[in-house]
């Protein structure tokens, strides 16, 4: 393998021997705009049932790691150290790893897994296998426990639906950010909610409570204060981070609130059933069952205004298929159980045993 120019990141492998001797690991990354979390497993010995709890050696965890918001250098940096930090926690080095999934937020085309594909190649030996995916798809296997098959809904600060067929056609929707309009998600329902209380303000939409409620979340005065809010750190996550506040009003009656939630709902809805015609999941009647995974801080059940459920129902009106799935374990675990399975199914000709 090659010592990559950040190379001081592996020096605990100097020090750390490994057995060769049921030592096999396998390694899963979620990488989002947010934190980047990394899972180090053993190789589980291949069965139809996978062993609960799984069996997790180590997890670490690190900053932003999405090349689009932190720019190529940094998200390498942040990629490499946290797949450090899982190994030298579970006692292992990349002698011992077998394969390594690598799920991360701004792999949209095939150019952005090849470039990643190749960086890895520097860093792992050659007989390591590699896979390089959106950060959508751990999501996705974390409620199928490892098995590409379905649609998986993510509605946190971002948004997106991405599925696939049991035959490995994949599709998309939404996932563009917010500029070019994922509005079902965090962000979008916030901003929403601000541009109404701009409007409200200046005589060109509704009064709301949303006026009142947030300018009290965010210690303002006046509506006009907002724009000095916004744009002095205009982040996607500060500004999701006033859903709450939009669902409260909601709850309470004011009916700008709603809409903005109904329309938020419609969006998301729109995005998975895209996916799932796309792809046929629902058979040609329209009646097939697929899983649904349903992810992120916006379609969970914690309030009388229960998005994720009005979003289940959408669906459901067209897909009555559709199984929504609420994942047990993390996008990283998915990640990691997507790499064992990649690697199981590409080893089983070879007769690899643990």
């Amino acid at each position: 393998m090659k010592r990559y120019r950040n190379g001081e990141i592996w020096d605990f492998e100097h020090e750390m021997p490994v057995s060769r001797d049921g030592s096999d690991v396998i390694l899963g990354l979620d990488g989002g705009t947010t934190s980047t979390v990394c899972i180090c497993m053993p190789i589980i010995p291949f069965s139809h049932n996978l062993p609960d709890p799984l069996p997790v050696l180590a997890r670490a965890v690190a900053g932003c790691s999405n090349h689009n918001s932190v720019g190529e250098t940094a998200a390498r940096e942040t990629l490499e150290q946290v797949m450090a930090d899982a190994l030298s926690k579970s006692g292992s080095n990349r002698s011992a790893v077998r394969a390594v999934c690598l799920a991360v937020s701004g792999v949209n085309h095939p150019t952005d897994q090849q470039r990643i594909l190749n960086w890895l190649r520097d860093i792992f030996p050659r007989h390591i296998r590699l896979y390089v995916q959106n950060d959508a798809v751990a999501a996705l296997a974390s409620g199928t426990m490892g098995k590409l098959h379905g649609c998986v809904l993510i509605a946190g600060t971002g948004t997106i639906a991405y599925g696939f067929t049991e035959d490995g056609r994949e599709a998309r929707a939404a996932g563009a950010g917010p500029i070019l309009g994922d509005w079902g998600s965090g962000y979008g329902i916030a901003a929403q909610a601000l541009t109404a209380v701009v409007r409200a303000y200046d005589g060109r939409g509704s009064h709301t409570t949303l006026t009142s409620s947030i300018l009290q979340t965010l210690g303002l005065s006046s509506p006009d204060e907002l724009i000095g809010w916004t744009y002095s750190d205009p982040s996607w996550a500060r500004i999701a981070a006033l859903v709450p506040v939009v669902v409260s009003c909601a709850e309470a009656g004011d009916q700008v609130a709603n809409q903005i939630l109904l329309d938020s709902v419609q969006e998301l809805a729109s995005s998975v059933k895209a996916v799932v015609q796309r792809l046929g999941l629902c058979g040609e009647e329209g009646k097939d069952s697929f899983p649904l995974v349903m992810v992120g801080g916006v379609l969970e059940a914690n309030k009388r205004w229960d998005i994720g459920k009005e979003v289940i129902n959408c669906i459901s009106k067209d897909y009555p298929g559709a199984l929504p799935i609420r994942p047990k374990v993390e996008p990283a675990v998915g990640a990691a159980l997507l790499a064992w399975n990649f690697f199981m199914r590409e080893s089983h000709k070879e007769g690899y045993k643990s």
